[in-house]
């Protein structure tokens, strides 16, 4: 497959996505008013990301990728004062992942099955959090350089929702490692510092 036709799929596939998204948004009734990260709420939402390597690993690395999340917001409110808020379990669908390197740009795609995500209290439009989550990914090329096409991928976050009466926007800094565990040889690591935003939607039964 040529470089041209490789880039034509990661608009193609993104596209495909939002608009499925789209379609099950209206059929599955989310045009109720905003319910925010309440106990029992669910969380849908499509989110895209980009970020440059930092030190600690491979240099000169770019990562853009786009998923979908599903979350449940598990616990009423719990702690006191600032650290105030509710434990979600998020599970993230990443299709497409795209690893500038220096020798080859990398095509992947992952799952998150592990998303650990604590919503502080609301302050008007504002739900801010903090996530710990974690994965795998598969590339077409070894990532980084001469390491291994299977890595997992750890990663931290802090961010927040601003709700709106129907969807909210979500605006977070993801800190983002991708290493092959051990899996190959050789192991330097991939350290990214990402800017993400998501659009998506709370509801309540």
């Amino acid at each position: 497959m040529t470089r041209t036709n490789g880039l034509s799929s990661v608009f193609l596939v993104p596209l495909f996505f939002l608009s499925s998204f789209v379609i099950v948004a209206a059929g599955s009734g989310l045009a109720q008013d905003q319910a925010g990260p309440e106990e029992d709420a669910r969380e849908v939402q499509v989110w895209a990301g980009g970020g440059h390597s930092v030190p600690g690993g491979t240099q000169r690395t770019n990562v853009f990728d786009l998923g979908f999340r599903f979350g449940w917001v598990i616990t009423g409110p719990h702690l006191p004062g600032l650290l105030r808020g509710r434990f979600e379990y998020t599970v993230d669908a990443i299709p497409v992942y795209v690893i500038f390197q220096p020798l080859n740009t990398a095509y992947a795609g992952g799952f998150d099955p592990l998303g650990l995500k604590w919503d502080f209290e609301r302050h008007r439009r504002f739900s801010p959090y903090l996530e710990l989550s974690g994965g795998v990914l598969f590339s077409s090329h070894n990532v980084p350089i001469y390491t291994n096409t299977v890595n997992f991928s750890p990663s931290a976050a802090f961010g927040t929702h601003i709700l709106g009466e129907k969807y909210n926007w979500s605006v977070e800094l993801r800190y983002l490692h991708i290493s092959n565990a051990g899996l190959g040889v050789y192991n330097p690591g991939l350290n990214t510092v990402q800017v993400r935003v998501g659009v998506g939607k709370f509801w309540k039964k």
